[in-house]
């Protein structure tokens, strides 16, 4: 695990104010000069629900994003990355998240060349012919396909998708949903069912290549701009030697990065309502009615200072979850109270920005239609909101 920043938690201003390590603070002004100057003058020449930037456009911003040093920023410094933190991954996450595009492609997708966090424990060739040429800055996104039709929030109990040993090969049947990324991606990581029982034990990790005889896809349409895919297996052969891990490692595999992708996967939201905020305030000091500006009204300044106090608490939650991640504390219910808190404010956030925009708000004019739409996916993806709510519970009255 990379090693945390030394965090002073003693005052930092005069204000006596907690604050980031100066470093981080440097990585987040970075960060936010690249996306206000790089990333939204292209989102404006693009129409409202365009899925991303053309091919051009994003092979241009991410040779920027290289020039920077923002790249393959979560892979660990052996094997090739800068082994940037939990905390330092959340603050990042947060600022590259405020752009149009930025629930599905924070940065518009400039920040790649992270492979999927499994592949870590793949053996050394299959790590090498896959995942280093991404860390070096080679395009592309990989897929990892683990939900299926009936899995709902127990995606391990409800793989059906089986994987047969054949000789030197496994063949694959059955179905992957909700994948996201796969339509562009020339390989990805399925999780699939090699043991008889229906438990966790019995799910293991395969790499798949996109053009794999009996692999197809389909899209799935969704509220949201970018659509997930269903994979289709039939009689698809892949060699035994793209088994990353174990056989019946799979699950166990995912779950230790689950966590610490619960809390980065937190910050996103919060960048996008933090910039809805933002864009709200400025429109309500400008627009007067009945002869007053907005914002003299104090219902408004009301809303405005709610959704500030709320941002910051989930703010707050997610650094605290991410600090105790690099400490190397148990941290799944936090990293579980930070996806909650942090989805969860962010969609009421923004709901609330609509409303004071008025009809403006659901219009096209502006992104915060659209941020809405792609929040209300947020609080399913990742855990749904309901489920950590029941990791939370759990914890607390095994506790007492």
């Amino acid at each position: 695990m990379p090693t945390a920043p030394s965090i002073d938690t003693s005052p930092q201003s005069a204000a006596g104010a907690w604050e980031l390590p100066e470093e981080l603070q440097q990585l987040r002004d970075t960060v936010r000069r690249f996306v206000r100057e790089q990333v939204v003058p292209r989102e404006e020449a693009l129409p409202h629900d365009s899925p991303g930037l053309p091919h051009e456009e994003l092979a241009a911003l991410q040779e920027r994003a290289q020039a920077l040093g923002l790249w393959a920023l979560q892979v660990p410094e052996e094997f090739g990355g800068p082994g940037l933190n939990v905390l330092g991954q959340v603050v990042v996450a947060e600022e590259a998240a405020r752009c149009r595009l930025g629930a599905q492609f924070p940065a518009a997708g400039a920040f790649a060349g992270n492979p999927p966090s499994v592949m870590y424990s793949a053996s050394e060739e299959l790590f090498e012919r896959y995942a280093r040429p991404l860390i070096d800055g080679s395009p592309g996104r990989p897929y990892t396909a683990m939900s299926e039709a009936g899995g709902g929030s127990d995606p391990a109990g409800a793989i059906r998708c089986r994987a047969v040993r054949d000789g030197d090969h496994y063949v694959i049947n059955g179905e992957k949903m909700w994948t996201t990324h796969a339509g562009d991606a020339d390989w990805g990581v399925v999780y699939v069912r090699t043991g008889e029982q229906f438990d966790r034990k019995g799910i293991s990790c395969l790499l798949v290549v996109r053009d794999t005889p009996g692999l197809t896809m389909s899209r799935i349409g969704t509220i949201n701009a970018h659509s997930p895919f269903v994979l289709h297996f039939e009689e698809v052969r892949v060699p035994v030697e793209n088994l990353i891990g174990e056989e019946g490692q799979g699950f166990a595999l995912a779950t230790e990065f689950l966590i610490h992708n619960r809390i980065v996967y937190a910050a996103g939201p919060i960048g996008i309502a933090q910039e809805a905020l933002e864009l709200t305030i400025d429109w309500v000091k400008q627009r007067e009615t009945f002869g007053r500006p907005l914002a003299d009204r104090q219902a408004v300044q009301w809303t405005i200072a709610d959704c500030e106090m709320e941002l910051r608490a989930a703010r707050l939650l997610t650094y605290q979850a991410a600090w105790k991640a690099d400490l190397g504390q148990d941290c799944a219910v936090d990293a579980a109270i930070a996806k909650l808190q942090g989805t969860e404010t962010a969609f009421s956030v923004v709901d609330r920005c609509i409303q004071l925009f008025g009809g403006l708000g659901v219009s096209q004019a502006l992104p915060l239609e659209r941020w809405f739409r792609e929040l209300r996916v947020k609080r399913i993806g990742e855990g749904a909101t309901d489920i950590m709510r029941l990791v939370v519970a759990r914890e607390l009255l095994r506790r007492a």
